[in-house]
């Protein structure tokens, strides 16, 4: 999980789709950050400019130290709340511990939201955080006190619809990062039966070809489809060192309990279980059929 970047300044570590909670990074002064400051601001490398399809900014906001996006589900309401996904890692309160699952706690986050060409439009606020954890998944959802169709009348911009079926191998993806205003383009390498890392660990993790070099900051992108522009899971982790299970260097565990280490290759959190745990006006009901995420 790539810590927040204000960790990445001290560790120079984990921030949006590398190992460790993403990390929260130094707001960057321009749109789009050239190789040279995203290196020096995140201690990490960086791949050249990806090749983009249909996929833009548009959507996709930028946190205090991490990437988000607005998102609604297949059946969400026009006039329903809209919501704001991020990791569990990215959280104002620090990392989510081991099993702890919160819901419905009070926030006054505020997020910028981005057009398509990554210019920030308007500053969006919560009133609570709906759901958060880092067990089983790394997730964490934001209640805003607008709705999609003032936020669509405001600024022309429509909220991103998460994909509610299993992502498949080969898919081609872009990991859209509002804090860095940057765009990743790869591909779906697999999934990982458990994703451990330090004492976090994530059920059928979605493993980046190793195109999409994702850096700190970038923790909590929206990856979307470039065919059909879902969100089929949200960036948070990668190994940076080619550690072992470390923070920062989160490993592959099969059903065997056989380990697997690919440094310098990204993880993404699958999304598609999410929708089922929300009614259509985007009330969180964890006891819903279909719900599968981990309860408090």
């Amino acid at each position: 999980m790539r810590k927040p970047l204000v960790a990445a300044l001290f560790a120079l570590v984990i921030a949006g789709a590398g190992a460790a909670p993403a990390v929260a990074a130094p707001e960057p002064t321009a749109a789009v950050q050239t190789s040279a400051a995203v290196k020096s601001a995140a201690g990490t490398k960086t791949s050249a400019a990806p090749t983009l399809q249909a996929v833009d900014f548009a959507g996709t906001v930028s946190l205090s130290n991490c990437s988000g996006s607005v998102i609604r589900f297949p059946n969400s309401a026009d006039t329903a709340p809209a919501l704001v996904l991020s990791n569990g890692h990215c959280l104002e309160t620090g990392f989510p511990e081991p099993g702890e699952v919160i819901v419905n706690q009070a926030s006054s986050r505020t997020f910028g939201l981005l057009n398509s060409a990554g210019t920030r439009v308007a500053t969006l606020r919560a009133n609570k955080v709906v759901y958060a954890t880092m067990t089983d998944t790394d997730a964490s959802i934001y209640q805003l006190t607008t709705t999609y169709a003032a936020i669509k009348s405001a600024y022309g911009i429509s909220a991103l619809t998460v994909q509610d079926t299993h992502p498949t191998a080969g898919t081609a993806i872009t990991v859209a990062s509002g804090y860095w205003k940057r765009l990743y383009s790869c591909n779906v390498d697999g999934f990982a039966y458990r994703l451990k890392e330090g004492d976090w660990t994530w059920k059928d993790s979605l493993r980046y070809t190793s195109a999409c070099q994702t850096i700190g900051g970038t923790s909590g992108s929206p990856v979307i489809d470039n065919a059909t522009g879902k969100v089929v899971a949200v960036n948070n982790t990668g190994n940076e060192d080619g550690g072992t299970c470390t923070e920062n260097n989160p490993c592959e565990v099969d059903a065997s309990g056989n380990v697997t280490v690919r440094e310098g290759i990204n993880y993404a959190q699958e999304t598609y279980q999410i929708p089922a745990c929300f009614t259509t006006a985007n009330v969180l009901n964890l006891s819903a059929s279909g719900c599968t995420l981990p309860k408090p």
